[in-house]
């Protein structure tokens, strides 16, 4: 791996967690804790080796489909993740953000994002984005609105409107688009995740489910990423 040449910013589809319980014969909770664990220390590698930025799919705006019991039980992970993650992250310079409609949310837990994301907003290592009940279709959706908005108060004209209007209408605001996108257990697309933002983000995929992943497997999707060449529509 060239430590020169990291990619600046690596989004994650966390796949994988309730196959790797199935397959031990453990309830899906203990493979959604398990893969909370492995967040955990990929985001501390991450911000140790120099990674700027790193984005995952925690909770999508589909995941509602799931089982009362599983959504309540990942709600309440999330929730204890935040207020237990913060403390750690702000003492390990992470700053912490969350991408998604976080208004559909518990209060508790809407309050655990925001206690989360003040606590740790003035750190400068690496910024850890979590998209929690998030969608890509969503997101543009919601990007639209905000811009007809503009249009409509006349604080915009429609013909100035260019993709750096649209980026900035993202929950992604001021943030570079991945450059290298990752995603765990086999599956081969990218399920809605940051639509807009991959348009030339490098992908690999594993079939390895997400617990299972280590320090070892984000190097090594560094170096495939390094071996790419990146043309951005060019020759």
């Amino acid at each position: 791996m060239d430590k020169e040449n990291l990619p600046k910013h690596i989004a994650i589809i966390m796949d994988g967690n309730r196959r790797w319980a199935k397959k031990r014969l453990l309830p899906v909770q203990a493979g959604h804790k398990e893969g909370a664990k492995t967040l955990e220390k990929m985001v501390r590698y991450a911000n140790k080796i120099g990674i700027q930025y790193f984005t995952v799919y925690a909770f999508s705006t589909e995941n509602w489909k799931r089982s009362e019991e599983e959504v309540d039980a990942l709600m309440n992970l999330l929730k204890n993740y935040l207020e237990d993650y913060s403390k750690r992250a702000d003492s390990e310079n992470i700053k912490v953000k969350i991408w998604g409609d976080t208004s559909a949310l518990r209060e508790d837990l809407q309050k655990s994002i925001l206690d989360c994301e003040e606590r740790t907003k003035n750190n400068t290592g690496v910024h850890f984005n979590i998209c929690l009940n998030y969608g890509g279709r969503d997101e543009i959706i919601n990007a639209t609105k905000k811009i007809a908005e503009q249009v409509k108060s006349q604080k915009l004209n429609a013909e100035d409107i260019t993709e750096e209007t649209i980026s900035n209408a993202l929950y992604s605001a001021g943030c570079p688009d991945p450059d290298l996108m990752i995603r765990t257990s086999g599956e081969l697309r990218t399920s809605g995740f940051l639509l807009w933002q991959l348009s030339y983000t490098e992908f690999v995929f594993l079939d390895k489910y997400w617990p299972d992943f280590n320090e070892k497997d984000l190097d090594n999707c560094i170096e495939i990423y390094q071996n790419r060449n990146r043309k951005f529509g060019g020759k």
